[in-house]
């Protein structure tokens, strides 16, 4: 049987190849409609792959002691805070959200990091606080501190899906550092209610909200993404039209290499492509978390809970965007992890999978240490 790491890296590297393949074809329409090469999204998306995995490498060569340190960690915070602002303040204003900064070369978008420290700010906090997490029912408001500023911040862009993910991390960490149920209702309760103000009070939003409801109802408005998404797989069928045939990324589905590659591949491969890919996305969660428990039971909490926490991003972002693409969801601007076009996305979650891999290597060598449950 395959060990969780090889099981881990097959099954990215393949999804990663499926994804370039379908970012040339869907992106082809869109690059030609804006002046651009063909293949430009292709060529743009290969070189992130590349600097993904640079970085990755560093964290994979980094030494855990670090990365798990609390200074580090609330560094890497302040830095998200600070990125956060740059963002709010010099940031374009695309389809209606200030999310990415222009850094030349491309574009990065902050919230994108702050899925991955948020993390592991929860998890070194349900370690060093233990005691607290298990026998309080209000020592998650500790976590206001850190969580108030960025998602504050995350409201402003607007980012609702990244601010879902952090919310849904936070709830499976305290879940498995064993906190009494009063705590999720503590967290789940005004989560519900900072996020339903901004929603309830603008009437764009709530059209955004409920157009996933009856897509083709509101086919001219906010259904209009969803409704294309939904004709993109059911042209496909079960074997799909054949690579390069869709017909939706015609301009009927905007940006469709992004956030709707998933009905893309769906027109084009059917719904056995769609299979393939989701398979795949589950095998890397499902790698991620095996590595996880056997962290747990090495008792190196802070790594088990980081770990587990970033399988539960990745899957967040797989129901989501996946939802999304089914028109079960709104549309939330969430990528399919390793698959959706966009650079930020993928160099963070090299990044995730990078400290993954460290910890699968040296997890067991320091295991035998005296200071191991530092980890």
């Amino acid at each position: 049987m395959p060990s969780a790491r090889t099981t881990l890296l097959v099954s990215l590297s393949l999804l990663i190849c499926i994804s370039l393949l379908m970012i040339a074809s869907a992106s082809v329409p869109f690059a030609v409609k804006n002046g651009m090469s063909e293949l430009s999204f292709f060529y743009r998306q290969l070189g992130y792959i590349i600097m993904g995995v640079g970085f990755g490498w560093l964290v994979y060569k980094a030494k855990l002691k670090t990365l798990c340190n609390i200074s580090f960690i609330m560094f890497s915070w302040l830095v998200c805070v600070v990125l956060l602002i740059i963002t709010l303040l010099v940031a374009p204003e695309i389809n209606g959200a200030k999310r990415w900064l222009n850094l030349g070369f491309g574009n990065f978008q902050p919230a994108e990091l702050c899925k991955m420290v948020m993390a592991m700010v929860v998890a070194e906090y349900a370690v060093r606080r233990s005691a607290e997490v298990r026998e309080s029912a209000t020592s998650s408001l500790r976590l206001i501190v850190p969580f108030l500023p960025i998602g504050f911040l995350l409201m402003l862009q607007p980012d609702y899906g990244t601010s879902l993910v952090v919310i849904a991390t936070t709830l499976v960490i305290l879940f498995i550092a064993g906190a009494p149920i009063r705590q999720y209702i503590l967290v789940l309760s005004s989560s519900v209610v900072v996020l339903s103000i901004p929603v309830v009070t603008s009437d764009y939003r709530m059209r955004r909200l409920t157009g996933f409801l009856d897509p083709f109802g509101t086919y001219q408005g906010d259904g209009y993404q969803l409704a294309n998404s939904l004709m993109a797989l059911g042209r496909g069928g079960i074997t799909g039209l054949g690579y390069g045939d869709s017909v939706q990324k015609l301009s009927h589905l905007p940006e469709a290499h992004t956030d709707f590659l998933l009905a893309i591949t769906g027109e084009e491969l059917g719904l056995i492509g769609v299979l393939v890919v989701l398979t795949l996305e589950f095998l890397i969660i499902g790698s991620i978390m095996a590595i996880s428990y056997a962290t747990l039971k090495r008792r190196q909490l802070i790594l088990s809970y980081t770990t587990f926490a970033f399988a539960i991003i990745f899957f967040g972002q797989v129901v989501i965007n996946a939802a999304m693409n089914f028109a079960t969801a709104p549309t939330k601007g969430l990528t399919m992890p390793f698959f959706s076009y966009g650079g930020s996305s993928i160099l963070i979650s090299c990044l995730m999978i990078g400290y993954v891999l460290n910890v699968y290597k040296n997890s067991p060598i320091i295991a035998a240490d005296r200071e191991s449950a530092r980890y």
